[in-house]
């Protein structure tokens, strides 16, 4: 019989972005009036609407505007004002792991007898966004989809050019997995699975909240790999409390008894259990949030049969 016991995952989140950009998204954009004249000095104000984070910046030269560092997720609500010209509001903006989502705002003449002028505009993505060859796996896949072995490498195989934990014909071992930034590799390599310990994430699959494989991504920053760069990064807290409490089992009555015209010996069996719970809110509302994942999971495997 093996046990796992899973670590205690708490991150706390505070309303203050980090510089890797493989845990964090942007927002970039342009700033013009009607004319096409650029707006240097108009004001980009980006809110996370379940935590209430603000973030601002100011369109420099040419009207560019970038919001980096910022929460995957959302929905965010986008303002951008300029003196004299009405206010574009922008809302229901998601945003992906690695990838910038692009503004191109153009903002109209206020109007005096208007005590305001609201434009709503949609969300627009320029080529030169693509961060190359690269699978987003959000929050919803996660939850619905089906998984064997509860780990993230069920999940990296939804990408088109991957072969198992294989991408362009590489071993798996030559991937770079990191989780909020941290290395999460087989650097040992005594297994052909890129996850250490044979396989066995320590980090409850509940505690995720995206997961990005990137193929030849432009970005330099994102390097060490031959194979595929897998970011991925787990839940935060918002303003409301959530938990989820859940429990999985995989017993004997999941084995056949045949493979092909093979009969199985008896003891082939395998049993597993797993169950836990999350758990996140806000500390102090607007600013500072926990998250907190706890697993168990306990399996246990029959003996080898050895004929004299």
């Amino acid at each position: 019989m093996r046990k796992h016991f899973f670590s205690l995952v708490l991150t706390l989140f505070v309303s203050m972005g980090a510089l890797a950009q493989v845990t964090t998204s942007s927002i970039n954009g342009i700033v013009k009036d009607a004319s096409g004249k650029s707006l240097e000095g108009a004001t980009v104000t980006a809110v996370h609407t379940p935590s209430g984070t603000t973030y601002n910046t100011v369109a420099k030269k040419q009207g560019v505007f970038t919001l980096p560092s910022l929460r995957i997720g959302g929905p965010y609500m986008v303002k951008v004002n300029f003196v004299g010209f009405g206010t574009l509001t922008v809302e229901s903006v998601n945003l992906l792991l690695g990838e910038p989502f692009f503004i191109n705002a153009v903002l109209g003449v206020a109007e005096t007898t208007l005590s305001e002028v609201t434009v709503l505009g949609k969300k627009s993505k320029l080529s030169t966004d693509k961060t190359g060859a690269s699978t987003n796996v959000g929050i919803r896949q996660l939850q619905t989809l089906p998984t064997i072995s509860r780990s993230i490498t069920d999940f990296i195989r939804l990408t088109p050019q991957a072969n198992g934990t294989s991408f362009a014909g590489r071993d798996g071992r030559y991937n770079n997995i990191q989780v909020d930034g941290a290395n999460l590799n087989n650097n040992f390599g005594l297994s052909s699975d890129p996850l250490p310990g044979g396989g066995n994430q320590p980090i409850s699959l509940d505690a995720f909240e995206e997961i990005s494989v990137n193929i030849a991504p432009f970005d330099v920053r994102q390097a060490g790999f031959t194979g595929a760069g897998i970011n991925a990064v787990t839940k935060s807290g918002t303003n409301t409390f959530k938990g989820s409490a859940y429990r999985y089992n995989r017993n004997q009555d999941y084995n056949g008894t045949k493979v092909g015209e093979t009969k199985l010996p008896p003891g082939a069996l395998s049993e597993s259990q797993s169950f836990g719970l999350t758990l996140g809110g806000p500390i102090i509302k607007n600013k500072l949030f926990f998250f907190a994942s706890v697993e168990k999971e306990t399996r246990e495997y029959p003996g080898i049969p050895f004929k004299p």
